[in-house]
This record gives structure tokens, sequence and C-alpha cells, in this order.
């Protein structure tokens, strides 16, 4: 195996990590208007996140760094005819990122909503945006050859919301929607955990309809391997397993095959993609595959080098910040939530508390 489809196979096993924890991450951020309703639940929600947010985001850094380093042509095209989208991913990401750090330091509630309204908006274009961007790269977007030898994006944004890919936004919505709700089942008890896990269930019966039309168009159209049928009907039976695992109880083991679907899912893409990493859908000859958009044999060497000696310390660390985390929270657990940790003494006043906590939703 050259070391070109090597790193075609490692960055896709990136974008897999990044789906499975990040997913989690913007389904609790779009779920916490539901299943939160007073300021102790709604901090015991984020603090399920606290120490892990930040972290998952390292997937994506990796995963983007990865590709401009091997594969420096596809970085090029994808970034610049998907500028609009991926703005608004990066816009999107800060929001919610400075939502997470700032919300609890002022007591003050319409400001604590305004936050919670950032993070929910910072959760919903990402996970509606990755699955339009994914599919738009599966599918192929008109390509031309510039003049000083680079491929770019002959088209606008508004190409880039077809119906397929509009499927492809909707499924990993809802999948992240089901896998936020998963996790929550899995991390928190009380009331927090009964709502989570009564709305687990349609959630996922939506999203399996939905992955089942995008994953079932994606091989009739785009797909010359009849191999990667194997991975439609295994991504099925691992969803159905975990809305059962979710259904009897088996919080664990529900959030596991929640994760390997979403994993299976990003496998099956690239694998239909496969040696391609951009099909041109205006003309085939200027398709980027592995071997045209690649960085040099050494620079893929020195790359493969430095993962190999790299990458188990970032995994063990991670592994160990989660076994750290394990425990469930609850909203009694939670200190003072009403306060705020830059508030003077005299801006706290009791009366706060007890008008938050009867005020329903978010």
């Amino acid at each position: 195996m050259d070391l070109a489809t090597v790193w075609f196979i490692l960055i896709a096993v990136l974008w897999s990590g990044y789906f499975v924890l990040e997913g989690f991450d913007f389904g609790v951020g779009m779920l916490m208007p539901v299943v939160a309703k007073n300021e102790g639940e709604r901090r015991a929600v984020l603090t399920t996140l606290g120490p892990l947010w930040d972290g998952n985001e390292v997937w994506l850094i990796v995963a983007g760094g990865a590709t401009f380093a091997a594969f420096p042509e596809w970085y090029a095209t994808m970034f610049s005819g998907f500028y609009i989208p991926l703005l608004l991913i990066l816009l999107a990401l800060i929001v919610r990122g400075v939502a997470f750090e700032y919300r609890s330091k002022l007591s003050n509630l319409k400001v604590r909503r305004r936050y919670d309204v950032m993070i929910w908006i910072g959760s919903f274009l990402p996970a509606l945006l990755w699955g339009v961007a994914f599919a738009n790269i599966v599918r192929g977007i008109p390509l031309k050859a510039a003049p000083y030898g680079n491929i770019l994006y002959d088209g606008g944004f508004f190409n880039l919301l077809n119906p397929y890919a509009l499927i492809g936004g909707l499924t990993t919505l809802f999948l992240f929607l089901t896998h936020g709700a998963v996790f929550l089942t899995l991390k928190t008890s009380g009331s927090i955990h009964d709502r989570a896990k009564k709305i687990a269930t349609p959630l996922g019966i939506i999203a399996a309809v939905l992955a089942v039309v995008f994953l079932v168009w994606t091989q009739v159209a785009y797909s010359d391997k009849a191999a990667t049928w194997i991975m439609v009907v295994a991504g099925a039976l691992l969803w159905v397993g975990a809305i059962i695992a979710h259904k009897i109880g088996r919080d664990g083991w529900a959030f596991i095959l929640s994760a390997a679907t979403l994993v299976g899912a990003v496998a099956f893409l690239f694998w239909v993609l496969f040696p391609n990493v951009f099909p041109a859908s205006n003309d085939p000859s200027l398709s980027l595959t592995i071997y045209n958009a690649s960085s040099t044999e050494y620079t893929l060497q020195v790359m493969t080098i430095v993962a190999l000696i790299f990458t188990p310390v970032v995994l063990i660390y991670q592994a160990w910040t989660y076994w750290i985390f394990r425990k469930r929270i609850s909203a009694d657990v939670i200190p003072s939530p009403d306060e705020g940790s830059l508030d003077y003494p005299e801006e706290r006043p009791s009366v706060q508390v007890g008008r938050d906590r009867s005020t329903p939703g978010c």
C-alpha cells in the first residue's frame, strides 16, 4: 500500500473521530433547550461537555492539517470552493466556544439566554453544513483548470445547496441529535436523563429514514463499487442496534453502537470516493485523486514518522480524559448554578434564583 493511500485512510480516521466526538457535542448543544428546564439543569448539561468539547475539536484541526500537508491540491480546492460554508462553520464554532467559556461568568439571566442561543446556533450550523460539504465532495462539483495550474471550483454557493447535499446535511443533523441524546442518557441522571431518553428514539427513527435515503442514493448514483453495499447494510444494523440498546436501558452499548454507526458512515463515504478526493462533475479528467493531489513521497514519509510518534500520545491523553470524567452528572451536584464567577457580592441577589428556577426552557 502506497503512502498516498495510507494518508487517505488516516484522514478518514480523523474525520471519523471528529464526527463521533464532536457529533455528540453538537447534539447536546442543540438539545439543551429541550432537556434542561432550569438553570441548574442547563449548567449540568454543559458540564457534561466542559472537560471534553475543546479536545474534541482537535480532531478537526488535525484532519485539516493532515489534508493540507498530505493532499495540498485537495485542501486548496476544498477551502476555496467551499469558502462560504466553511467560513460559516468556523464562525459558528467560534461563537459556540465563546458561549461555553463565558456563559457562567455572570448571573445576568438575559446574558445567559443570549449565550444559550449562541450555543444552539453554533451547534446547529456545523451539524448541518458538514453533511452538505461531504455530500458535495462525494457527488462532485464543477471544476476548472486555473492558468497557473491549480484546479478551482467553477460554481457558486447556491450550487452547493442541491437536493442530494441537503439530504446529506439533514442526515448528519439528525444523526448528531440522536448521538447527543444517547450521550446525555449515558452521562446524566434524574430529569435530564429521563428527557434525553424519551427524545432519543424518535430522533433515531428520523435519522434512520434520512440515512437510508442518503446512503442508498449515494450507492446507486455515485458508487462504482458493489462492496460498499456492505457498509450500507452494516450501518443500518448498527443503528438499529443502538436504538434497541437505548430502549432496554443499555446506555453504554447504545452510545458505542451510535458511535460505530458514525464511523461506518464516514468510512462508507471515503470508500465511495476512493481513489478520488474531489471528483469533477463536469469533466472527469479534472478530478483530483490521491495521486495527482498528494504531496511528494518524502513529505508523506516525514508525516508518517511524526504521526507514528505523536498519535498514540494524543489518543492516550484523550482516553484518560474521558476516563477521569466518566461519572454521571445531575443538576443536584451543581453548586450555586445561578451565581456567576465574576459577579461582585452585591450582584448576587437571591431573588434571581427563585425567578430563574420557575422559568421553563432556555
